[in-house]
């Protein structure tokens, strides 16, 4: 089987077994296990999630999906938003439950087990860069939303993801080619060569891609995946390795006064010189065995990485230098989880318990803020080193009481330590926080092919380790700065039912409340902490898969939250509204093709909601043609050619024929009309 990257259109083994394959459908919780194997069509429940929230989205649903770069492979979650403020090889920006994530700094997202959120980052806390992502090569994507799961710990207030890969493809190779507009190109290719004693994956790929901007972003881009699996009845093993380069030019976010007044068109830019580039090595080690009734898992890993990011969003308001700065990030990481689960007889039924001690350490040679001109240091603002420990122990238990009744009681500890060395050093220092984490679930049901589910737990985000340590302003030794808390709590709360009551339909709904604690975040531009106060959010998400015809699905969700400050201020840019619509062909003659629609809605961009973004909304289309080993397809990206905006902020800057600040709305376009070609073999 091969899997072109321009071939994501709805294919038709993409929901519950429609050929006899594991497949899912976005918005409807299906499981809460990696792998699980479903038959038939929709008019049944599958797997045991603990929220009506949870779900797996596999390989055949991801290889349909229109988009126009990695980060929105995401979006398969319900609800979730991903968009872009700056060049292709930033990380992408997040929306989730009335959250602006920032780059992820309250959702959790894994690569086969690998956390990628970056704590104590040069850029923003919890930074989420899953460019080094080969979408070809991807098995699933299991989701959580909210804080009740004992095994999911910092930054998944409002979520978590783990992408897992495959260990080997259905034939022995693929080749998959694209090409489009914007000089954009990319080839891939992958090996999966037939071994004596177990499964071997090679993928390669390579990209390019200028962009509609009139400065070319001239993004490069190469990754690297290899991965080695051993399976036997009892036990598994699997290595894997990971190589990812990129580098880029950028056009930040410009002012909405220069687009309209004629001095700025809508792709252009203010400073030519921004941009950066990046690199994500890493290697991991995954070994299971099952023993009678019991089941250990061990993994480790270790990743090496570096950012060098240049950026410019105010422009002039330091006349003489300008505004660009400049943040260094360069890292190892060293990790591993242990974890054991046990099944047991109870109540004449079959009980599990689970538990496990998780490790990370994040030794950050040097995170740096430089002011520069032209990617030119003139002054360093703050230059830290940092050790940043973190330990953590869970255990959850599983109880079913006769066929209708289910409870998972967890707990969870984690354990926090900060050492940072500042080239200041009063804001040197150590520190360190530990934070108990309860959680329940109850499940009641199935009644006529219907569940009910009922979630409480605590879950936490981390702050930058240098918040916890500062005293001073880096700008400014005589402004005193107060320190952070190092970990902040958030609780949640959910209700929800999924039902499978109607024929071939599959429907999903959910109610949450969440508080957190507070919302004070490291402002990686700034070199200081901005404080805000404690929050909540709450909001309904609802799901349905629609499966009519064997050829035909149509799916569909929903989410709207309400989000505040606990002094009734809003949250700038918590978006209100998602919405989002697909309908698939896959015809046994071999045409196929789709139609995706998103939607996310206006967010108050000041805390007084004087000031507000502009709804969002994009149309895609994708239509192919399969014959025998050979794929070809063409993908028009925002079909109607949108003026909409990614992303929208309101604050202050100067252009260089301006003579003080301005406050004005802030905007990054969604790229306009797009078309691409793919072409994939397999051998």
């Amino acid at each position: 089987m091969t899997i072109a990257i321009g071939q994501r259109l709805l294919r038709a083994s993409i929901l519950c077994g429609l050929v006899g394959g594991e497949a899912f459908g976005a918005g409807v919780p299906t499981a809460g296990l990696p792998e699980v194997i479903v038959t038939a069509s929709l008019s049944a429940l599958q797997g045991d999630p603990l929220s009506a929230t949870q779900g797996i989205v596999t390989a055949d649903q991801l290889a349909q999906r229109p988009v126009l770069r990695p980060g929105e492979l995401l979006e398969t979650i319900p609800g979730l938003v991903v968009t872009q403020h700056s060049g292709a090889g930033k990380a992408n920006q997040y929306f989730l439950r009335g959250f602006n994530l920032d780059h992820g700094t309250d959702f959790a997202t894994s690569v086969d087990g690998v956390p990628v959120n970056m704590p104590t980052h040069a850029h923003g806390q919890g930074y989420t860069d899953i460019n080094f992502v080969i979408p070809e090569f991807l098995q699933s994507i299991e989701y959580r939303k909210g804080t009740y799961y004992a095994d999911t710990g910092n930054f998944s207030a409002a979520g978590a993801a783990n992408l897992t890969y495959k260990s080997s493809l259905a034939q022995a190779g693929l080749i998959a080619l694209e090409g489009g507009e914007d000089e954009y190109y990319r080839a891939v290719l992958g090996l999966s060569p037939k071994m004596e004693i177990g499964r071997l994956l090679f993928g390669l790929e390579y990209s390019t891609n200028d962009g509609p901007w009139q400065l070319p972003q001239d993004f490069r881009k190469l990754n690297g995946l290899l991965k080695y699996s051993l399976d036997t009845e009892v036990s598994a093993f699997s290595l894997t390795l990971q190589g990812y380069d990129g580098r880029w030019a950028a056009t930040d976010q410009i002012p909405l006064r220069a687009v309209e007044d004629g001095s700025l068109d809508r792709f252009g830019y203010v400073d030519p010189t921004n941009g950066g580039d990046t690199h994500r090595y890493s290697v991991a080690g995954d070994w299971m065995l099952k023993v009678g009734g019991t089941q250990l898992d061990v993994s480790l890993y270790a990743v090496d990485y570096a950012l060098d990011l240049f950026s410019n969003f105010t422009y002039f308001i330091d006349p003489v230098n300008g505004d660009q700065f400049e943040q260094l990030d360069d890292r190892r990481i060293y990790g591993g989880e242990a974890s054991f689960m046990q099944r047991f007889e109870l109540f004449g039924a079959s009980q599990s318990i689970e538990g496990g001690v998780q490790w990370r350490r994040d030794d950050i040679d040097k995170v740096g803020l430089y002011l520069t001109d032209d990617r030119v240091r003139h002054d360093t603002v703050r230059e830290d080193s940092v050790l940043q420990n973190s330990y953590s122990g869970y255990a959850s238990l599983d109880l079913r009481f006769g066929s209708k009744m289910r409870s998972v009681l967890g707990v969870r500890a984690d354990h926090y330590e900060f050492e940072v060395n500042s080239d200041n050093p009063l804001n040197s220092g150590t520190a360190h926080d530990t934070l108990a984490s309860p959680k329940l679930s109850l499940i009641f049901g199935p009644w006529a092919k219907t569940e009910l589910f009922a979630n409480i737990g605590r879950g936490f985000h981390s702050n930058d380790a240098r918040g916890t340590t500062i005293t001073v302003d880096p700008t400014d030794d005589s402004t005193p700065v107060d320190r952070v808390n190092p970990l902040i709590k958030a609780l949640g709360y959910d209700v929800g039912i999924r039902t499978a009551a109607m024929p071939d339909l599959q429907f999903s709904v959910a109610a949450f409340h969440l508080e957190l604690d507070s919302e004070l975040v490291y402002i990686g531009d700034a070199g200081a902490t901005e404080a805000s106060g404690a929050s909540r959010r709450r909001g309904v998400e609802v799901g349905a898969v629609y499966n009519p015809i064997k050829w035909l699905i149509i799916d569909a969700d929903g989410a709207w939250s309400h989000s505040r400050f606990d002094n009734g201020d809003y949250i700038p840019n918590a978006v209100e509204s998602v919405m989002s619509m697909g309908v698939a062909v896959n015809h046994p003659s071999g045409i196929n093709g789709g139609i995706r629609f998103r939607h996310f809605g206006s967010a108050p961009l000041m805390e007084d909601n004087s000031v507000r973004s502009d709804p969002t909304t994009v149309v895609n289309v994708e239509a192919g043609y399969a014959y025998k080993t050979i794929k070809a397809s063409i993908g028009v990206y925002n079909v109607f050619d949108s003026d909409d905006n990614d992303i929208t902020y309101f604050y202050e800057s100067q252009l260089a024929n301006e003579t003080a600040p301005i406050e004005d709305v802030h905007f990054h376009p969604v790229e306009p009309r797009t078309v691409r070609a793919s072409l994939g073999v397999s051998f």
